[in-house]
């Protein structure tokens, strides 16, 4: 019996910190919604030259590790967790005359997650389509050295979400975005760059269940160096506060209280082929301090392909 309650309260901290990885969500300049935190990089404040990107990223997120709110390690035998996204969306730029730069964007992702360890009771693996992100607007100014951005995102519930338990892929809630950011060019080719994006998530009620996940700020963006043939090396890193408290009267009385914090650091590198109008990035970041989630690590692969660019007028 005490072995079931135990098995119990610790399926429930991994069913919570598990669907964390669902909840939180990266930004790009060409921003998609992936949901693995981390999918950002040293573009974070910046935004793309009009035209209108095709863009697919892949993400993984790999770990063993469940941390508690002190940010202990909760002894699980054999817990091994990967989770894979992969977001197909496009993007559109468009400047009006003396306006700001305006964008506007949307991703459908496919999820796969997988939990596994001694105990059967703390498994899983699902599947599916997660939840479409959509950015109604997107505002930029560009000056010779710096950009500065600012855009609204929403997240809405088309996943598959089981609200009593962990099946699904959905968030089964609407998630609204508000990011405001800027980034510094310190080479006339403004490959030498350093940017930072702030975003506010507001959640709403999950359907079906009285669960409403608290509030979370994150802070995503690096610092790259130019190098010869269009190439970017450099550092991303992130960090995710959650600001106000779950609330509900379904949350399990052991998840009471619990907020997530993480941070996270890692290589990036970027290559621009300006003949193929395409750009790839890669980026792999470990997450430190974490509390109340896994702890782990993302990696992130991406690639946009400008299908449209507008024809340059030349100045009178």
């Amino acid at each position: 019996m005490e072995h079931a309650v135990q098995a119990r309260m610790v399926y429930r901290l991994i069913r919570f910190a598990v669907l964390l990885l669902l909840v939180v969500r990266p930004v790009s300049a060409q921003q998609l919604g992936q949901k693995l935190l981390g999918g950002i990089g040293i573009d974070a404040g910046t935004q793309p030259m009009p035209g209108l990107y095709v863009i697919d990223r892949f993400g993984y997120f790999s770990s063993g590790t469940v941390r508690d709110q002190r940010g202990d390690e909760v002894p699980i035998r054999g817990l091994d967790i990967d989770a894979y996204a992969n977001v197909f969306g496009l993007s559109l730029t468009v400047r009006p005359r003396r306006g700001p730069f305006l964008t506007f964007g949307f991703g459908a992702p496919l999820a796969k997650l997988s939990v596994n360890s001694v105990d059967p009771l703390t498994s899983l693996d699902r599947m599916g389509m997660g939840d479409v992100f959509v950015q109604p607007l997107k505002l930029g100014w560009k000056g010779r050295n710096v950009d500065v951005v600012a855009s609204y995102s929403a997240y809405i519930p088309t996943g598959r979400f089981e609200p009593r338990s962990a099946g699904g892929i959905g968030r089964g809630h609407w998630t609204h975005e508000f990011s405001i950011g800027s980034a510094v060019y310190l080479s006339r080719d403004r490959l030498t760059r350093m940017s930072a994006l702030v975003s506010l998530d507001l959640n709403t009620k999950k359907r079906d269940i009285d669960i409403r996940r608290g509030n979370t700020v994150h802070v995503q963006g690096g610092v790259g160096v130019g190098m010869p043939a269009n190439v970017t090396v450099g550092v991303a890193g992130f960090a995710l506060w959650q600001v106000s408290d779950d609330s509900g009267a379904d949350i399990p009385p052991t998840l009471r209280g619990l907020r997530t914090r993480a941070f996270g650091a890692g290589p990036e590198i970027d290559v621009v082929i300006p003949k193929l109008r395409t750009r790839a990035e890669l980026r792999y970041e470990t997450e430190f301090g974490v509390r109340s989630r896994i702890d782990g690590g993302v990696l992130v692969v991406g690639i946009a392909y400008q299908a449209w660019r507008p024809v340059q007028r030349p100045r009178r």
